[in-house]
């Protein structure tokens, strides 16, 4: 009923001023030591449950239109059918076992996107969209509903004003996930002997050769190639969050395995294990992972 009464609205590619609206509740962070800095702070914001289910038809819509234009790279997961974080997970350990093949030694570098949802530009997508021949209602219903937001921090002592939200996705919505998913699929590439893939946020490159050392020069210049595509759009890594793997297989006459080097931001050295969507990966690939 709900959605009914605001299909016209949508057709003509308009969301209404009444549902750009969102109160976000200030928290404290857990173990965190009280001061100024906003980062001691969470935000949580509460939205209307009748924006939710008009933004749940739309990303249902926008998921099927994002597919049939080839928007999505193949290797990215989350916010659609049959891609979740084990999948994202379980390509990553297929491929490193399949290089590892030929007796090649195989290195894996993960990154996370610095406040990913935050830095998504509205202009910078609808022109995307707009490129790829999405419908034109589409593209300027996605434009409205990330245009013009304002958001009424509430915490003890707030003054309940409104303030304008400019750049990002709104935290809790149905449809933010997708529309990330779909601003940051061109930071995806091929990767010649390796591969790239991504769950939300989160990106690992894998490459193979004969060497250790390598592996480490082809992810410096990817990930220079990777950390420029971002820019172009607004976003960067973490550094903090940046970790190396080299992969090692237990040779046949030695089953002892060594300790991987380590190091925390590029020029990249490795870890004893690494994350991927959240889940925890092993630098032996006999194991699998747990999920």
């Amino acid at each position: 009923m709900g959605f009914g009464f605001l299909s016209p609205l949508v057709a003509f590619g308009y969301h209404p001023p009444s549902l750009k609206t969102a109160n976000g509740v200030v928290l404290d962070k857990p173990g965190k030591a009280f001061d100024d800095s906003p980062t001691s702070f969470r935000i949580i914001v509460l939205l209307k449950t009748i924006l939710k289910i008009l933004e749940r038809v739309m990303t249902v819509r926008l998921s099927a239109i994002a597919r049939s234009k080839g928007l999505l790279h193949p290797n990215q997961c989350s916010s659609l059918p049959g891609l979740s974080s084990s999948d994202a997970c379980l390509t990553l350990m297929h491929e490193v076992k399949t290089l590892q093949s030929p007796r090649l030694e195989v290195s894996t570098l993960f990154l996370d996107i610095k406040a990913g949802f935050d830095n998504v530009n509205a202009s910078t997508l609808r022109a995307r969209l707009f490129a790829s021949c999405v419908p034109s209602y589409m593209v300027d219903w996605v434009s409205s509903f990330l245009s013009e937001r304002t958001c009424t921090l509430v915490f003890q002592g707030s003054p309940n004003v409104s303030s304008p939200v400019s750049v990002g996705t709104p935290q809790g919505s149905p449809i933010s996930p997708l529309l990330f998913l779909l601003y940051v699929a061109p930071l995806h590439m091929s990767v010649p002997r390796g591969l790239m893939v991504s769950y939300v946020d989160d990106f690992s490159i894998t490459v193979a050769s004969p060497s250790y050392r390598s592996n480490i020069r082809r992810l410096q210049n990817l990930f220079s190639t990777i950390a420029t595509r971002g820019r172009n759009i607004g976003v960067s890594f973490s550094v903090p969050e940046t970790e190396i793997i080299h992969w090692r297989t237990p040779k046949p006459e030695d089953s002892s395995l060594a300790s991987p080097n380590r190091t925390r931001k590029p020029p990249l050295p490795a870890l004893p294990s690494g994350q991927m969507a959240g889940i925890l990966v092993h630098p032996h690939p006999q194991h699998d992972p747990p999920l």
